[in-house]
């Protein structure tokens, strides 16, 4: 199969574990590597993706290989495949905006940001190092919050052609006029905000979900989580966590029986724990009452590797997101962006999402 080459905002945690991931599953046989949703999409592979492109703004990634920068400071995810050979790819200075927060600057420095000197990318440059690498999906990992830089890059996307999957709570693809844009390119898009491969967010929907199967009427629940990689420590600002609470509440909200009041409900990050690095551990509980108004409760601790969890499903995203440029296919791609994302353009239940996603990796019409 040809490359899917692709270009990455963000050489963080969870650009680690992909790029780690694309060379971890380039040597095995896809459909029997343990830890795959997918082996092969459409004859793809996760070694067939090649990072052709990366930008960043922190002064220890910009100028270096993207196989080295992916093991720099401040990133702590777990290292499961350390011996990479070079890329060839410079992560290049990137457009800051708001793509950090100021408070990031004053806490230790393996854990600090340090903004590089470089000479900040604008629109024009970002566009031409897309078009001159060939990339044809670029990967949105900037940090929670990043509203303006987020739209920043899909103008960029837009400009370059290039489809665009959005792991972030930034809302662009479950935007309808950001969607048309793309649509009207024929560039499709995947998102909002990734879902991991096992985490929370997922666990808490299933469960969720399962209550209204099975009758239960769920009357309060909370998801407390705790970290202490870079993404938890960038959101220490609350003043960036608006969307991200906004779609990890109405990722659960979405499959109830019955929507639940702001005071009955609480989804979202919750507090950075240094010592936990990349690990993060979440708390759920969930109230409700069975046959005969009878009450009962559930609670759940859940502990994972964060990045690792999502670089799966980014490995699925990218893939799909080639498959639908190989099919000329625009605009928002309703299935995967569902199974693949907490907050796509439409809501399904994910067992819905998952018939969805698997009928379009078939080429059903839906």
């Amino acid at each position: 199969m040809e490359k899917i080459k692709i270009a990455i905002i963000g050489v963080g945690n969870c650009a680690s574990s992909l790029v780690q991931g694309i060379h971890y599953y380039a040597g095995k046989d896809p459909d029997e590597a343990i830890g795959l949703m997918h082996g092969s999409i459409g004859g793809y592979g996760p070694g067939d993706i090649e990072i052709v492109a990366a930008f960043d703004v922190d002064r220890r990634k910009v100028g270096s290989d993207v196989a080295e920068a992916i093991f720099a400071e401040p990133n702590c995810t777990t290292v499961f495949c350390r011996d990479l050979p070079k890329t060839g790819v410079t992560v290049r200075m990137g457009h800051v905006l708001d793509g950090y927060s100021k408070h990031m600057e004053d806490h230790p420095e393996h854990r600090a940001f340090r903004l590089s000197d470089a000479l900040e990318a604008d629109h024009d440059e970002v566009v031409r190092v897309l078009r001159e690498a060939g990339a044809e999906v670029l990967l949105n990992y900037l940090p929670v919050g990043s509203e303006h830089a987020s739209r920043f890059y899909a103008e960029c996307a837009l400009e370059a052609r290039v489809a665009l999957v959005n792991c972030i709570p930034v809302f662009i693809a479950s935007d309808p006029v950001w969607a048309q844009r793309f649509e009207e390119r024929q560039l499709p898009i995947i998102g909002d905000d990734i879902k991991a491969q096992l985490g929370a967010t997922i666990t808490h929907r299933m469960l969720t979900d399962l209550f209204r199967k099975r009758g239960v009427a769920l009357e309060r629940t909370y998801q407390l989580n705790t970290g202490g990689n870079t993404d938890f420590l960038n959101m220490k600002n609350q003043s960036r966590l608006e969307s991200k609470r906004t779609s990890k509440t109405e990722a659960v909200q979405s499959v109830a029986s019955t929507r639940l009041s702001n005071e009955n409900i609480h989804v979202g990050p919750s507090d950075y724990v240094a010592w936990q690095n990349d690990n993060k551990v979440c708390f759920l509980r969930m109230e409700g009452k069975l046959f005969g108004d009878v009450p009962m409760n559930l609670e759940l601790r859940l502990s994972v590797e964060d990045s690792p969890n999502s670089a799966g499903v980014a490995i699925d995203a990218i893939r799909c997101c080639k498959l639908a440029l190989d099919r000329k296919q625009g605009g928002a791609v309703y299935g995967p962006s569902a199974f693949f994302m907490k907050h796509p353009p439409q809501q399904y239940t994910d067992d819905d999402a998952y018939q969805m996603t698997e009928a379009f990796i078939e080429g059903i019409p839906g």
